[in-house]
């Protein structure tokens, strides 16, 4: 039998040891997406929005790349020196890297330094969460009870919905706090309070770094040290033997490559989704997916719960063929609800023309914004801004800009939040239970490392990449708005053939 802890306060005190220090580096992690806009702004060449987009979700992406480096490197250290002190060292790195970028110039100041800086300190971001992850839920599951591994890993699943919810919600918080005044406020955040976010995490990260140095190892790493029983070399017992190399791929094929794509579809796509594509005012686009994770992250406990009963395939299998079915409709729901368009034919438009000038502190030219905003029925607002420089010199030094938002009557608001419900019900299907289901794979010797690269093979390759592929798409296919979810939707059905196929079903949970 595996040494296990039986008191359920001491679990508690592990789960809660192991998931704060997890959901600080999701958050670490996160935020970059949250202020994509803003990074985009200043750290890459202005003059091509889309391009400057498009660059900052491919350095997003290139986090995701390198996560699979960080499971062999900090994979291997686990098995060879233990799971507390891996992951201890990749929350410090996490949490400088973080902070760092909060104090980076912009592409005014330093040109091209600052986008390399940028993509420098996401690799790093990268590595660190590669060695994260497997070893905070390689540490839960070895102190769980076998009969509920599934339900006591999910609290470290969980950590990296609440990671995004965290980033989501200081970024607002951060945004309305800096001036009474809204337009102020939007102004003084673009300028330099999007910083903030990244900085905070430095406070963060010490409290968790606190908490963790108290942990104490796993009993099961104890118990094969003392016996002298370690993995001489990990990296090649995990690849090398064909019995584990198969159950690599089929972790990675058959499991976490469609789960990290309706993983970051429902959560990050359909963000990125809702501000390009649908255009949705900044606030509405982040308070719905935070109110919708908020009413569906129970059920990451809820189905990982039920897997210690039944089994962890098929609840993940139902997610991935949920996603693939209805993908399409709610995401063309979302374009429905959205559009002033499919409106005008029935509704009474007004329109309210607003302008204001003022002096940029910067360059000292005269900067004019001129704002239209036309109501239609059912409380929607689109407003079109147009910003350009004014002859303050004599000459415009910068080409007219002219942006797009929407916000949202009441009842389309929560039409919404109900669709982005749905979509991270199927992200709490799939993950909930990837974590027992992958440790359950392999033995102990070698589990930090054969359970974290497919892992982050399948999710940082394959998932991380779905926002800049999806955008991708559909700036290439313009006459396509749902283009961008033929990735997820492949991907996914690929998967879900392959894990229905050959993926075990264990309802008989074994000892580790």
């Amino acid at each position: 039998m595996a040494q296990t802890i039986d008191s359920t306060r001491d679990i508690r005190k592990i789960i809660t040891a192991s998931s704060v220090g997890t959901l600080i580096e999701w958050y670490d992690f996160y935020i970059f997406a949250s202020l994509s806009t803003q990074i985009a702004n200043h750290f890459f060449p202005k003059g091509n929005p889309t391009a400057a987009t498009l660059s900052t979700l491919a350095t997003f992406a290139a986090g995701f790349v390198v996560r699979p480096f960080g499971a062999l490197v900090f994979g291997r250290l686990g098995d060879l020196i233990g799971r507390k002190y891996t992951f201890l060292l990749t929350l410090v790195i996490m949490g400088g890297s973080t902070f760092a970028i909060g104090l980076i110039p912009d592409y005014a100041r330093i040109g091209v330094a600052a986008p390399l800086l940028i993509l420098l300190l996401r690799l790093l971001q990268g590595l660190a969460l590669g060695g994260e992850y497997g070893g905070a839920a390689t540490y839960v599951a070895e102190h769980s009870p076998d009969h509920r591994r599934g339900f006591f890993t999910s609290w470290i699943q969980a950590t990296a919905t609440v990671g995004l919810l965290l980033s989501l919600g200081i970024t607002l918080v951060t945004r309305h706090f800096l001036d009474a005044d809204t337009a102020r406020s939007i102004e003084k955040f673009d300028d330099w309070g999007w910083r903030i976010p990244f900085l905070i995490s430095i406070f963060l990260v010490a409290i968790s770094i606190y908490i963790r140095l108290k942990m104490q190892e796993s009993p099961l790493f104890q118990q094969l040290k003392s016996e002298g029983r370690l993995s001489v070399n990990p990296l090649k017992e995990s690849f090398g033997h064909k019995t584990n190399l198969k159950m690599v791929l089929l972790a990675l094929f058959g499991a976490t490559m469609g789960q990290g794509v309706v993983f970051y579809t429902g959560q990050f796509y359909a963000q990125t989704f809702m501000e390009k594509t649908c255009l949705l005012d900044f606030d509405q686009s982040k308070t719905t997916l935070l109110l919708a994770i908020i009413f569906a992250s129970p059920f990451f406990v809820i189905f990982a719960g039920w897997s210690d009963r039944v089994g962890r395939k098929w609840i993940m299998m139902a997610g991935m063929l949920l996603a693939v079915l209805t993908y399409p409709y709610l995401f063309k729901q979302l374009l429905v609800i959205s559009d002033a368009r499919t409106r005008t034919e029935y509704a009474e438009q007004k329109e309210i023309k607003t302008s204001v000038s003022f002096v940029s502190p910067k360059s000292k030219d005269m900067i004019r914004t001129s704002t239209t905003l036309s109501h239609f029925d059912g409380g929607l607002v689109v407003a079109e801004t147009r910003k350009d420089t004014a002859y303050a010199d004599g000459h415009p030094t910068v080409k007219p800009v002219v942006t797009v938002s929407r916000t949202l009557g009441t009842g389309d608001y929560w039409k919404i939040v109900l669709i982005l419900f749905v979509m991270v019900i199927y992200v709490t299907m799939v993950y909930g239970p990837i974590a027992a289901f992958l440790v359950e794979l392999f033995p102990t010797r070698i589990r930090y490392t054969s359970m974290s690269l497919p892992y982050h093979i399948g999710n940082g390759i394959f998932g991380g990449m779905t926002p800049f592929i999806g955008l991708l798409l559909t700036t290439i296919y313009t006459g396509d708005k749902l283009v961008g979810l033929w990735y997820p939707v492949i991907v996914t059905g690929v998967c879900l053939v392959i894990g229905v196929l050959y993926i075990p079903n264990k309802k008989n949970i074994t000892s580790l």
